[in-house]
C-alpha cells in the first residue's frame, strides 16, 4: 500500500487553470497572509492564528456577499483562486514538515521523558479509541434526525480517523501565553504532535480499504508498525545524521541550511520508503532540539537557528490558517448539513472528553499532571488544517461534500470558540504562573 503523502498525490492533481500560474497564486496568498497579519496585529489583537483566519473567514463571507449582491466576477474569481489551490498537497506536502519538525525542536525532552507512557497512551490509545466513538456515533447520529443523511462505515471511519488528532499547531502558543504549567504544556504538545501521525495512519489504513483493498488484522498491524514504527525510526536516524553534520563544522549559514534540507528532503524520502513522514518530521525535531542544540551547535548559530525556525513557523503558521479561512467558499451548508454540523462538534468533544479526560480522572495518581490537567486537554483539544487536507483528499461525491462540511464547522468551532477561550480556561482550572512570551 502506498504512504499517504503519494496517495494524496495522485488522488488530487493540480488544479491551476487559465493564467493562474503557480507563482501568481503564490503571490497572492502571501499578500493576502500579509495584510491580514497586519490588520490582526495593528487592530485586532488576537492571537495570530485565530485572528488571521477569523479576519480571512470574514473575508470570505463578504466575497459571497458581494456574488449574492451580483457584483459581476466575484464568485467565478474566487472559486477559480481557491479551486487553484490543492489544499492538501500544499499542507502534507509541502507545510506540514516545516511546521511539524519546528514545533517539535522546541519540545523539552527532559520533560517529555518524564511523561512518555502519558503522551503515549493519549496520542496512540486516545486516538484510536476517540476515532472509533466517532464512528460509531456518526454513524447512528445522522439517520435520527431523520435528514436524509447516512454515511456507510468506512467514511464514518475515516471520518473519525482525520477529525481525532488535534493540532499542535493551534494550541502551543495559546498554552505558553497562558502561563500553563510547563508540564501540561509538554504533554498536549508532545501529544497533539504524536496524534497527528496516528491519525494519518488510520486514515491511510481505512482509505485503502475504501480503494478496494480489505486488510486481514495481520496487515493492518504491519502497516502500523512500518509506518508509525519505521516514520520514528527513520525520524530518529534523520536526526542523528544531521546532528553529526551539525557537529563537524561552525558556520550558521550553513547549519541553517543543513536543517531546511533535513526536513524537506527527509520528509520526501519518508513518502519513497513508506514510513510515516509527520512522525520522522517529529522524531528527528525532537533529536535535534535536545542534542544537535545541547552538542551540536555554538550559541550563534542556536541563536540563528532558533530564529529560522520560529519565523517559519510563524509565517507558515499564518498562511495555513488564511486558506483555512479562505477555503469556505467551496463548501457547501445547505440547513440539513448545518445541524447535522452542530451534532458532529458534540460528539467530537465528547470523545475528547471520554478518551482524554476519563483516564486521567480516574487513574490520576498515575498520571502525575496538576491540576485542572483534564479540563485543558479536553478544551484545548483544536483541530485544524490536518483534518481539511485529509477530508479533501476523499474521493469526489455525496459522502465527501457532507464529511467536508461537518469537518469544517468542527475546525472553524474549535479554532475560533475554544481556542478564544482556552486561555481563560487554563488560566481558571490550571496553577497557572505569568503569561509567556511566546504567544504567536
Amino acid at each position: 500500500m502506498p504512504s499517504l503523502v503519494c496517495c494524496l498525490g495522485k488522488r488530487r492533481g493540480k488544479r491551476i487553470g487559465g493564467a493562474q500560474t503557480v507563482f501568481d497564486i503564490a503571490v497572492v496568498c502571501l499578500v493576502v497572509t500579509a495584510l491580514v497579519a497586519y490588520v490582526n496585529k495593528r487592530f485586532v489583537g488576537l492571537p495570530t492564528v485565530i485572528g488571521v483566519m477569523t479576519i480571512a473567514l470574514l473575508l470570505s463571507f463578504a466575497l459571497i456577499a458581494l456574488d449574492r449582491l451580483g457584483v459581476p466576477g466575484v464568485r467565478e474569481y474566487n472559486l477559480s483562486l481557491v479551486a487553484s489551490i490543492d489544499f492538501s498537497t500544499v499542507l502534507l506536502q509541502g507545510m506540514l514538515s516545516l511546521l511539524l519538525f519546528a514545533g517539535a525542536l522546541h519540545i523539552d525532552v527532559a520533560e517529555l521523558k518524564a511523561y512518555w507512557w502519558q503522551v503515549g497512551v493519549l496520542a496512540l490509545v486516545g486516538t484510536v479509541v476517540s476515532a472509533a466513538l466517532i464512528a460509531c456515533a456518526l454513524r447512528y447520529f445522522l439517520p435520527m434526525l431523520g435528514l436524509g443523511l447516512e454515511l456507510p462505515w468506512l467514511y464514518c471511519l475515516m471520518f473519525g480517523a482525520l477529525i481525532s488528532p488535534t493540532d499542535p499547531i493551534a494550541v502551543i502558543g495559546i498554552l505558553k501565553s497562558a502561563g500553563a504549567p510547563k508540564s501540561l504544556e509538554v504533554v498536549i504538545s508532545s501529544e497533539s504532535l504524536f496524534n497527528d501521525g496516528v491519525g494519518v495512519v488510520m486514515f491511510l489504513l481505512v482509505l485503502g480499504m475504501l480503494n478496494g483493498g480489505v486488510p486481514t488484522a495481520g496487515d493492518a498491524a504491519l502497516l502500523l508498525l512500518r509506518e508509525a514504527g519505521g516514520g520514528i525510526a527513520f525520524g530518529w536516524l534523520l536526526g542523528y545524521v544531521t546532528n553529526r553534520m551539525l557537529g563537524s563544522i561552525d558556520s550558521y549559514q550553513e547549519e541553517v541550511l543543513l536543517t531546511l534540507a533535513a526536513v524537506m528532503g527527509g520528509y520526501a524520502l519518508a513518502a519513497r520508503i513508506d514510513v510515516s513522514g509527520p512522525l520522522a518530521m517529529v522524531a528527528a525535531g525532537l533529536v535535534v532540539g535536545h542534542q544537535g542544540r545541547a552538542h551540536s551547535m555554538s550559541d550563534l548559530t542556536r541563536e540563528h537557528v532558533d530564529m529560522f525556525w520560529e519565523l517559519i513557523d510563524a509565517i507558515l503558521n499564518s498562511v495555513l490558517f488564511v486558506l483555512v479561512g479562505m477555503e469556505v467558499i467551496i463548501v457547501a451548508f445547505p440547513t440539513h448539513v448545518l445541524l447535522a454540523s452542530a451534532g458532529a462538534i458534540l460528539i467530537t468533544l465528547s470523545a475528547r472528553l471520554i478518551t482524554v479526560a476519563a483516564p486521567l480522572v480516574v487513574f490520576k495518581r498515575a498520571f502525575r499532571l496538576p491540576k485542572g490537567a483534564w479540563q485543558v486537554l479536553t478544551w484545548g483539544g483544536l483541530r485544524g488544517g490536518i483534518s481539511i487536507a485529509l477530508v479533501l483528499a476523499l474521493p469526489a461525491g455525496a459522502e465527501r461534500n457532507v464529511l467536508l462540511a461537518l469537518t469544517y464547522s468542527i475546525v472553524v468551532f474549535s479554532i475560533l470558540v475554544q481556542g478564544m477561550t482556552i486561555r481563560a480556561v487554563t488560566r481558571a482550572t490550571a496553577d497557572c504562573g505569568p503569561p509567556g512570551d511566546h504567544a504567536h
